[in-house]
C-alpha cells in the first residue's frame, strides 16, 4: 500500500515539474489562433491588434487563421477537439459564447464543458446604420419609416444566430417594427450589399462601419453601448433615443481547449493583459471605438456566465433563432 501511495504521489510530482517546465520553455514554436469568422468584421480588428502585441511578448509568431460557418459553430467545434497543447487556440465571441447555445436546438460543442477562458479581449459597441440614401437622420426616424412601411426595409447581418442578427432582432422587439433580415456569410459581404444600396440597414460593430461613416457612404442611427462614442459623439445611444436600459455589444477573448495545462492558461493570460494596456493597441483600438479590457481566467468565466444568461433572456424574449 506504502510503495502504491509512492508511486501516485511520483507519478503527480512529475505531472507538476512537467507542467511548470513546459509553460517555462513555452511557446518553441508559432501558435494558431482561430478567428470562427470571415475577415472584415471585428473580430479581425481585435484578433489583429491583439496577434501583434502578444507575439512581441511571447518571442514566437501567433498566425491568425480565418474559419468561417456557422456562426462559429464549425470553427468551435474543431478547436474544441485540437490538440490541447496551448498551440491551437481561438477567438471567443459574445455569439458563440454566449448566443449561440440559445439560438441553436443543437450545439456542436459546450462554451464552458469543451474550452478554458483565457482572457476578455475588448469590447466593441454595436452601431445601428443605415446606407446614406435612406431618408432617416436618427433612430426615431428610422423607426417612423418601418411603422409607415413595415416589411419593405431590409437589414443585413453577418449571418443567422451572429451577434449582429440577435441585436437588430432586439432592437425590432423593443420598438415593435417589422424589418426583414437578410443573412450573409460575414460582416465583409454583407457591407458590400449594404453600400451598394441592396440592403438599407445593419447592426455591426463600430469598427468595420466607421471608415463608411466618415466618407459619408453610410450614416450611424444609433449606439447599442450605454455611451455615447468618442469617436461619434454626435450619435446618441438607443437608450437616449427611447429605450431606457437597452444595451448591446459584442466582446471578445480568448479562449483554449478545456484540457491545455493552467500554467499555459495563466501565462497566455498575463501577456493577453500587458498587451490590453500597450499604447500602440489603445491608439488603434480609439480610432475604432474599441474597449480594451484584459482579465484572469477566472474574471473571463464569471463574464461568460453572466452574458450567457443576459442574452438567454433576449433570445427567449425576441423568439430569434438560427436555424
Amino acid at each position: 500500500m506504502f510503495q502504491h501511495c509512492r508511486a501516485m504521489l511520483a507519478i503527480v510530482l512529475t505531472a507538476l515539474i512537467s507542467s511548470v517546465a513546459g509553460a517555462q520553455g513555452y511557446p518553441t514554436r508559432p501558435i494558431r489562433v482561430v478567428v470562427p469568422f470571415a475577415p472584415g468584421g471585428s473580430s479581425e480588428i481585435v484578433a489583429r491588434a491583439f496577434v501583434m502585441e502578444m507575439s512581441r511578448g511571447l518571442g514566437q509568431q501567433l498566425v491568425i487563421e480565418n474559419r468561417p460557418g456557422g456562426a462559429g459553430n464549425v470553427a468551435m467545434q474543431d478547436v474544441a477537439r485540437a490538440e490541447p497543447d496551448g498551440y491551437t487556440l481561438i477567438l471567443g465571441h459574445v455569439g458563440t459564447l454566449a448566443m449561440n447555445p440559445w439560438m441553436f436546438s443543437k450545439l456542436p460543442y459546450d462554451p464552458i464543458a469543451d474550452f478554458a477562458p483565457i482572457s476578455l479581449l475588448g469590447k466593441v459597441a454595436t452601431l445601428y446604420a443605415v446606407n446614406a440614401s435612406f431618408p432617416a437622420r436618427d433612430l426615431r426616424e428610422f423607426i417612423a419609416a418601418a411603422q409607415r412601411e413595415p416589411g419593405r426595409i431590409y437589414y443585413g447581418s453577418a449571418g443567422n444566430g451572429s451577434a449582429g442578427h440577435l441585436a437588430f432582432e432586439y432592437l425590432k422587439m423593443m420598438a415593435k417594427i417589422d424589418v426583414v433580415h437578410v443573412p450573409y456569410k460575414g460582416t465583409g459581404p454583407q457591407l458590400t450589399d449594404l453600400l451598394a444600396g441592396q440592403t438599407q440597414a445593419t447592426s455591426a460593430g463600430a469598427g468595420p462601419l466607421l471608415p463608411h461613416i466618415r466618407s459619408g457612404k453610410l450614416r450611424a442611427l444609433a449606439v447599442g453601448a450605454p455611451q455615447r462614442l468618442a469617436v461619434l459623439p454626435q450619435v446618441g445611444t438607443v437608450a437616449e433615443q427611447g429605450f431606457p436600459g437597452f444595451e448591446t455589444s459584442q466582446w471578445y477573448g480568448l479562449i483554449a481547449p478545456i484540457k491545455v495545462p493552467q500554467s499555459i492558461i495563466q501565462k497566455l493570460a498575463a501577456e493577453a493583459g500587458r498587451a490590453a494596456s500597450s499604447p500602440t493597441l489603445l491608439e488603434h483600438f480609439a480610432a475604432d471605438g474599441t474597449v480594451a479590457v484584459g482579465s484572469t481566467p477566472a474574471q473571463f468565466a464569471e463574464f461568460i456566465k453572466l452574458e450567457m444568461a443576459r442574452w438567454g433572456d433576449v433570445v427567449k424574449r425576441t423568439g430569434a433563432r438560427a436555424e
